[in-house]
């Protein structure tokens, strides 16, 4: 009898490397510090009536290899039939071999849905499909049962300043949930200045939400700061930046005000006057974070909507960004060093899009670590494009090299996805699989306590002691 594809020794290919997993990380329960789950899911507590709806409805990755293998538009982001889009996945996936989404895919059925004796395809589709709709009408599928059965502990969604926080406010006032689910706060949008029109519209939306008016720096600054308190009453304790790049020389208030003015008037600022604005707000920013003993996120290097044809079609976030090029070490540590000294940078973690800068960041983050906070700049794990086994082996890599890998703080999911949660999974059995081989080769010593300590505290105790979250299991 064939085994099946995913097992419980799945990538685990020494003895060691199976006795880490299974003794010192499979265990922990996950936080989930930085995804982009729709908090009013959670809050209503979402049923699925079938799989294109929790696991293929909003997925980019999905919609990226659909479309290299000639799947019309219309069977990802387009009018089609849920079915007949599930149907073209599954003719999609046998050519994902080699893809981290094979790896998911095959992952994701297998938990919670217990799939683990069918490889996706035209021939297993109907069967899958009919699986996963009987699955997701038990009671335990809902949107809160999958967290549950994930031994999810707390998570943390991606909010604009802009938000009223409605449905965080549902779920914190929901006794029955035992779940955290804190909002985290991403003020991308008051950066977007090169886009007058809709930096205008959402100025206004902006003003609503802080009740005050917000039309000059100084008031932005005003307003950014009031939904921040308004955030941190929430159980913010989280922000996070999607930067193409790190800024440059951060401009003046004067300088910032004017180009502000303009842009509300609808005159786009020059390339360079932009970045001044950028970074005299990020370093606000920082100093705002440092003062509520907040987590700063910089996500670094997406360079987005590349097809200007399908973002005027499809908005963003559709599956058109790619890794950027941009070359930001020298910003980077001017934005760190301004931050620090004045004993205003608060802990950090980065995260880069591009390979080539795993070396960078990871001896960027021992420029400006603190004895008072162990790991307090943190080199983030393998995103995005990175997020698959090869990304996060050279993460690793650089980090262990360059760093201390014992004080990582783990993974995380960044995704909409309710079944995304394998992510957790597939990291603990990389990086068991990679401790493993080094014990089998004599790089590490074999001794399993010791070996399997960095495993607990990088796939759980690190994340529950660094950002400072209460309610947790104890370590």
């Amino acid at each position: 009898m064939r085994k099946p594809f995913i097992h419980a020794d799945f990538l685990l290919n020494t003895d060691a490397g199976r006795a880490l997993y299974h003794q010192f990380a499979e265990p922990w329960p996950i936080i989930d510090y930085h995804c982009h789950l729709p908090p009013a899911d959670v809050a209503a507590d979402r049923r699925f009536e079938n799989l294109f709806q929790i696991w293929l409805a909003g997925d980019h990755y999905k919609w990226r290899a659909m479309r290299t293998h000639g799947v019309p538009e219309r069977y990802c982001t387009g009018d089609a039939p849920e079915r007949e889009k599930f149907n073209r996945w599954a003719e999609t996936a046998p050519y994902t071999l080699g893809n981290p989404l094979y790896h998911w895919t095959h992952l994701e059925l297998a938990r919670p849905f217990g799939i683990t004796d069918l490889l996706l395809g035209p021939d297993t589709a109907d069967r899958v499909w009919e699986i996963g709709r009987r699955r997701l009408a038990e009671p335990e599928f809902s949107a809160r049962g999958i967290m549950r059965q994930m031994q999810v502990r707390l998570v943390c969604t991606t909010d604009d300043p802009a938000d009223d926080l409605a449905a965080h406010q549902a779920i914190r006032a929901d006794t029955s949930f035992d779940i955290q689910v804190r909002p985290t706060f991403r003020p991308d949008k008051a950066l977007a200045i090169e886009q007058p029109a809709a930096f205008k519209d959402w100025i206004g939306k902006l003003a609503t939400a802080a009740d005050q008016p917000v039309r000059s720096f100084p008031e932005l600054l005003a307003a950014l700061e009031a939904r921040l308190d308004f955030f941190h009453a929430q159980g913010c304790r989280l922000s996070d930046h999607g930067l193409e790049t790190v800024y440059g020389e951060p401009a003046d208030a004067n300088v910032c005000d004017r180009i502000f003015r303009a842009a509300l008037a609808g005159q786009a600022p020059a390339a360079a006057e932009a970045d001044g604005y950028k970074a005299a707000l990020l370093l606000a920013c920082g100093r705002w974070y440092a003062a509520r003993n907040w987590t700063m996120q910089l996500h670094v290097g997406a360079q987005r909507n590349n097809n200007s044809r399908r973002f005027a079609e499809l908005g963003p976030d559709t599956g058109f960004d790619s890794i950027g090029d941009a070359c930001y070490a020298r910003p980077l540590a001017r934005l760190l060093d301004q931050l620090d000294a004045t004993g205003e940078l608060p802990r950090t973690i980065l995260y880069n899009l591009n390979p080539k800068d795993n070396e960078v960041l990871a001896t960027m983050c021992g420029n400006f670590q603190s004895a008072d906070n162990p790991g307090k700049i943190q080199f983030g794990s393998g995103w995005w494009f990175l997020d698959q086994r090869d990304g996060m082996l050279k993460q690793l890599h650089a980090l262990a090299a360059l760093g201390l890998l014992r004080h990582m703080v783990g993974m995380l999911t960044d995704s909409r996805s309710f079944l995304s949660y394998t992510r957790h999974e597939y990291f603990r059995r990389i990086l068991c699989a990679w401790l493993g081989e080094q014990i089998e080769q004599g790089l590490l010593p074999d001794d399993l306590d010791l070996v399997g300590a960095l495993v607990a505290d990088v796939c759980y105790r690190n994340a529950a002691r660094y950002f400072g979250f209460s309610g947790l299991p104890e370590l």
